[in-house]
């Protein structure tokens, strides 16, 4: 058996969460504004003379600048997006999106250079760019938008726009490749202020300014490296949108907004480069995220006997115990039933449910879990005798859902009365049975149960009854 902790509960056990904070002075933001100010008055100043906006038509240098800034953003939208569905939070989701629609088009832009993947230019894949910049600031704006009570519809919505704005890519890609309607022009240029470009960039432009204005407020109640890098790229896309419509073919102010581009997603992608790996982007996270509350089902399961079987056996064979029985519990746990893994210590697995608050049958699930668990491994003891077996506690309850720790050490958990419970329950549980605290009761009027009677727990000052788990209907 592996203890949780020297003793104490686990509401006590875990260190008090410190954020990593970066101290800023009033000067330093001023410079940094003044940093993101200079691209609008260079443009400003190359419009007002013209003489000093060169032409340089360099392909080669063109499809290489796009393509690096289309694989940032893809590698961002990916990042964002795993954290995003793996915490199940609407902001990092959206921020996914946000580099998602810019990976995209700007991917298929980059194919629009003349002479190197095709011969001439092409329409659709031309004007891709602005398009995909101005889909990414609708997503970029909700992701500035107080989420916290939508977050788990979010992100169920999140995962069917992600489908469709691929399909929306290999659609255009189709259309511009076939030249067909409504991307069958011969020649259209970006740099065009009138028309579908001109009505394009105005909202984008003002989506992401009031997007930028809403994360400067996130920043202050939270002040991060990863929120003022978000804030940056908006801001930096926003004046590349500018740039699109004052910007003429190959001269300086054309390129100003490639680069623009490009600076937008290496700042943040040297933003996450920098936080602690753990957690990259936690600083984005909601606040419910961040420090919520949950109704949940925690399991507990270890092996009875797991300490006398290591005295006698070699740390190989022990090794090789323990997943040969992680190996048959853990898939079922979590494919069949939904249960994310917040920790394997030893011979000991927690498992959630209802995290990210889209399982509202959790505890049903935690029960399924358990006696799944118990199924699998029973086939394993049955061929290996003398092995220990594992015992299951699960309780149901309000949990505290927390980040904890900072640059250095950084984990997502649970923790509550609730977690104490079901880790003593566990305790308490036949070896082979699955124990449910009365929370876990309460939710399951149809199971199957016997009583184990009341049980004095440590650091409860009543006993409670716990049922030993037969079949749930």
């Amino acid at each position: 058996m592996t203890r949780w902790g020297p003793g104490e509960d686990l509401v006590t056990a875990t260190t008090t969460p410190e954020r990593h904070r970066f101290v800023y002075t009033p000067w330093m933001l001023a410079a940094a504004g003044a940093v993101l100010a200079l691209p609008l008055l260079g443009l400003l100043l190359l419009m007002r003379r013209p003489g000093l906006d060169l032409h340089w038509e360099h392909h080669p240098a063109h499809f290489w600048l796009v393509l690096l800034s289309a694989a940032l953003s893809a590698l961002l939208a990916f990042g964002t997006g795993t954290a995003a569905v793996r915490r199940g939070d609407a902001r990092v989701l959206l921020v996914s999106l946000t580099f998602l629609s810019a990976a995209g088009f700007l991917g298929l832009h980059a194919l629009a250079t003349p002479g190197v993947l095709l011969a001439a230019p092409n329409a659709g894949f031309v004007v891709a760019t602005p398009v995909g910049i101005a889909l990414g600031s609708l997503f970029a704006v909700g992701s500035s938008l107080d989420l916290s009570q939508q977050s788990a519809r979010t992100v169920r919505l999140g995962r069917w726009l992600r489908f469709a704005l691929v399909g929306l890519m290999v659609l255009w890609a189709v259309l511009s490749l076939a030249q067909l309607p409504p991307l069958h022009a011969e020649q259209i240029v970006p740099e065009q202020a009138g028309g579908l470009l001109g009505l394009l960039a105005v909202p984008a432009i003002v989506l992401y300014a009031v997007a930028a204005v809403r994360y400067v407020g996130l920043w202050r109640r939270r002040p991060s490296l990863m929120l003022l890098s978000i804030l940056a790229a908006f801001v930096l896309l926003a004046e590349a949108m500018v740039a699109v419509v004052f910007a003429r073919n190959w001269q300086l102010t054309w390129w100003e907004w490639h680069v623009l581009m490009l600076a937008a997603f290496g700042l943040v992608a040297l933003g996450a480069q920098l936080q602690w790996h753990e957690e990259r982007f936690a600083d984005l996270y909601l606040d419910d995220t961040v420090s919520g509350t949950r109704e949940m089902s925690v399991l507990f399961a270890d092996l009875q006997g797991f300490t006398a079987f290591s005295e006698h056996h070699e740390p190989a064979e022990v090794t090789a115990m323990l997943n040969t029985f992680f190996e048959v519990a853990v898939p079922p746990v979590v494919r069949q039933f939904g249960g994310d893994i917040d920790r394997i210590i030893g011979d000991a697995l927690m498992v959630t449910f209802n995290k990210r608050g889209d399982q509202p049958d959790h505890a049903r699930r935690a029960a399924g879990a358990g006696l799944a668990i118990q199924e699998a491994t029973a086939r394993v003891v049955a061929e290996h005798p003398g092995w220990p077996c594992f015992r299951v506690g699960i309780n149901s309850g309000p949990v505290s859902v927390s980040l904890l720790g900072t640059e250095g050490g950084r984990t997502h958990t649970v923790i509550g009365d609730t977690v104490n419970v079901a880790s003593r329950i566990e305790g308490k549980a036949p070896g082979g049975g699955v124990a449910i605290g009365p929370g876990t009761k309460a939710l399951l009027p149809g199971a199957h149960t016997e009583s184990l009677g009341l049980i004095e727990l440590k650091g409860k000052a009543e006993p409670l009854e716990v049922h030993r788990l037969l079949a749930v209907d």
